[in-house]
């Protein structure tokens, strides 16, 4: 299909448009989700909801061996393998434990020190819809492919619940896998895309120093810890940014350093904690041993005993062309060449990234924010909110990527 007639193309032409109806009721979804945030692997109302709603629509879905999450199938018989690979839907469904500080919302959090701030709310309710939608079409015989729906849980759990949710074969049979993301910089109505990498690595780090402390009178006798975790601080975030190529963008940040109880007090014990975060790929996977030298050296410069616990996370998310161009391709054809918009990678990470590892995808950034609004209500802040325009936006996007994948083969 030519650009020219993808553009041509009106919601109502491709099959999968979202009626009036079945878009109130995935914003109420939506809402419910977001009163009721869930953290990671706790996810048990969440996965209820969405099990009873696909169940109601005809489907099988099958809850994770983590106990939640789900995945669904849609096109194929019970204990049927599919004759071509599936295209994937993933949507993670956890939430954050931070406060929802919106005021005059009707739907805001209803859980303490939970709350629904980075849009997962709506991935779930735009998979759900996508689902609900396909699965008419299906039953209409207008569907040509088998399409996987993907629920997640523990995105923000490091390293992941993607990882669970491949061993429990969340992929077995998927040639293709689509994401959404949540943008509060782009407008409802839009999208975000990328070919190659859209986020960053991110893992964490913890460090431990040790030393027999002593008087602030007498720091020679001693090892002075607070001056050794300071030069950590500072020392070893320039260190490992000249052992690699600057384009690599690979940083440590710190967000906790603690030490001491007394001012007229050398400490025994310091420590520190931040993360490690990578644009590239090929740097990620050398950045513990880079790290790991670069302490070691500051530490044993100031004879500090140093314990580093670094936490591997996750890998950039790397977009597919071909993926990238489907998503580019099924918004053309819904919403027309002025509703995708160029994006910059990110430094924030995404577990969607070891999907990527195993099979092609590409993820979108979804526009949430208001068309006119000035104020950008940022992802993981408690007052973040979503235009959920963005739901109809998501689902049809969707939709008309799984018409569109069924004209190509997945090899």
């Amino acid at each position: 299909m030519s650009l020219e007639s993808e553009a041509g193309l009106a919601g109502d032409v491709l099959p999968g448009a979202l009626s009036e109806s079945l878009h109130a009721e995935l914003v109420a979804f939506r809402r419910d989700l977001h009163m009721h945030p869930e953290l990671g692997n706790q996810e048990f109302r969440t996965t209820a909801a969405i099990k009873e709603r696909l169940e109601s629509a005809g489907l099988r879905p099958r809850v994770l061996a983590t106990g939640t999450g789900l995945v669904c199938d849609i096109g194929l018989a019970e204990g049927e393998r599919p004759a071509v690979p599936l295209l994937a839907l993933r949507a993670d469904i956890d939430a954050l434990p931070i406060p929802d500080t919106k005021t005059d919302c009707p739907y805001r959090s209803t859980v303490p020190d939970r709350a629904h701030a980075c849009g997962h709310d709506v991935h779930t309710t735009v998979v759900l819809g996508a689902g609900l939608v396909l699965a008419d079409l299906h039953a209409k015989k207008l569907l040509s492919r088998p399409v996987r729906l993907l629920f997640q849980p523990a995105e923000e759990v490091l390293p992941g619940g993607a990882l669970g949710a491949i061993g429990d074969g969340a992929l077995d049979d998927v040639g293709r896998i689509l994401a959404v993301h949540c943008d509060p910089r782009v407008d409802a109505g839009r999208i975000g895309l990328r070919h190659g990498p859209i986020t960053s690595a991110c893992d964490r780090l913890e460090i431990a120093l040790d030393g027999p402390g002593g008087h602030t009178a007498r720091p020679h006798l001693t090892t002075d810890l607070v001056t050794a975790a300071a030069r950590i601080a500072i020392d070893v975030p320039a260190i490992v940014a000249r052992r690699v190529d600057t384009r690599a963008g690979l940083a440590v940040t710190w967000g906790r350093i603690e030490s001491g109880h007394a001012p007229n007090v050398v400490p025994q014990h310091a420590e520190l904690s931040g993360t490690v975060r990578c644009l590239d790929l090929n740097a990620w996977r050398d950045a513990p041993d880079i790290v790991h030298a670069a302490i070691d050296e500051v530490a044993t410069l100031h004879r500090a005993k140093s314990e580093i616990n670094y936490m591997r996370g996750v890998p950039p998310v790397v977009n597919d062309r071909e993926s990238t161009d489907l998503l580019r391709r099924a918004m053309v054809a819904r919403r027309g060449m002025g509703s995708v918009e160029s994006t910059e990678q990110s430094l924030g990470g995404e577990d969607f990234s070891w999907y990527l590892e195993e099979v092609p995808g590409a993820m979108a950034r979804l526009g949430v924010r208001r068309p006119g609004e000035r104020t950008v209500r940022d992802l993981h802040q408690g007052d973040f909110d979503a235009d959920e325009h963005a739901i109809t936006v998501g689902v049809e996007m969707f939709t008309a990527a799984a018409f569109l994948e069924a004209d190509t083969t997945i090899s």
